[in-house]
């Protein structure tokens, strides 16, 4: 039998001290999370793959052509299982192709991992492997391999879905989270918060005037073009902890400062209404079809101009710049002119919406 794991001698075990069990926060995208993963699991599964910390690896192993492999994974644990403009089915498998496509890779391959409780309708299942298998058409990729583990009534939350993906980044490619530089620009690809407040909306009983749905979709195609059209320094996907989250994490990885200006982030007035009601600041609501992208100045009207004719980037806009101040910290120019401190959030604002 092997020792208990001595939580002293793990890396600066503080944060994880102040909770002697997992919360839903450790989970949320935030700052509960980002301890999680920096005192545990990269201490303990440390290697040079690892400490890329982006949304896919970037692997060391070339194809004929000086390609690179690039290796991801995630799990789907949304409630409900069905949403306005979505469901978990295509969650997975949009999510993963998402995660990918940052690292400028072409999607191929996914691995499809479920975990069903006993009692979950076929007919719900049926559903969501149908809308699993139309996403796979969708964004070009085929699931490759799987497999299906059945757990006891009252233990699984109707399904849960893992999903890996494998692609191949171009040799020419150079996108990291470590890659901005003082003087690019930040543009997101459209619209903060739809996915969060829809589950929200259903999840709750919520009601709104126009229907708000959520942005599910594959970014492969929108990255493609862009890539075509410029530099890229650096992609992320808001979701987990929205925008807020994936500023400071860009921040943090380059070691830079950002400043936007709030006035500029695409919000829909529903969402934003919704935000309103509910206590939430949309910065940090999810988003699954959008992007947040830091580029050399000279590319960005080029890059714009491209993305604004795709159909999920039809909405895309400059919303600020990388500086040298204040590195490692994200400030925003608030609507009423002054400046204000964008932090990470410390634990959940909405749980289970992925």
């Amino acid at each position: 039998m092997t020792d208990k794991p001595n939580l002293l001698g793990w890396t600066c075990p503080r944060p994880l001290q102040n909770y002697p069990t997992i919360v839903m926060g450790h989970g949320a995208g935030g700052r509960m999370m980002a301890d999680l993963i920096e005192h545990l699991f990269a201490p303990a599964f440390d290697n040079e793959w690892l400490r890329q910390m982006g949304d896919s690896a970037a692997l060391e192993h070339f194809t004929e052509m000086g390609q690179r492999l690039a290796f991801t994974t995630d799990s789907f644990v949304v409630s409900p299982l069905f949403f306005p403009g979505g469901n978990i089915g295509e969650l997975a498998v949009y999510g993963t192709v998402n995660d990918l496509a940052m690292s400028g890779a072409k999607p191929l391959y996914l691995s499809a991992g479920f975990i069903l409780e006993e009692g979950l309708p076929m007919e719900t299942l049926g559903n969501i492997v149908t809308s699993m298998a139309a996403a796979c058409r969708k964004a070009g990729v085929n699931i490759a391999t799987g497999d299906t583990k059945v757990v006891q009534k009252g233990h699984g939350d109707g399904i849960y879905i893992n999903t890996s993906g494998l692609g191949v980044i171009p040799s020419d490619v150079d996108i990291s989270p470590a890659n901005a530089l003082p003087g690019d620009v930040v543009l997101v690809s459209g619209t903060m918060g739809d996915h969060g407040i829809a589950v929200m909306s259903v999840r709750e009983g919520l009601t709104f005037e126009t229907e708000i749905k959520s942005d599910t979709a594959p970014l492969n195609g929108l990255v493609e073009a862009m890539m075509a059209a410029g530099k890229i320094h650096c992609l992320r996907d808001a979701t987990r902890g929205g925008l807020a989250a994936v500023l400071n994490e860009l921040a943090g990885s380059s070691r830079v400062g950002i400043e936007f200006d709030e006035r500029k982030v695409p919000i829909r007035p529903e969402v934003n209404a919704a935000c309103e009601m509910l206590g939430l600041d949309p910065l940090y609501i999810a988003n699954e079809g959008k992007l947040v992208a830091i580029l050399p100045e000279s590319a960005a009207e080029k890059v714009l101009s491209v993305m604004r004719k795709h159909e999920v980037g039809k909405e895309a806009v400059i919303i600020g710049r990388v500086v040298e101040e204040h590195p490692g910290l994200v400030t925003a120019k608030t609507s009423i002119g002054g400046m204000r401190v964008v932090d990470v959030p410390a634990g959940e604002l909405l749980p289970r919406i992925c």
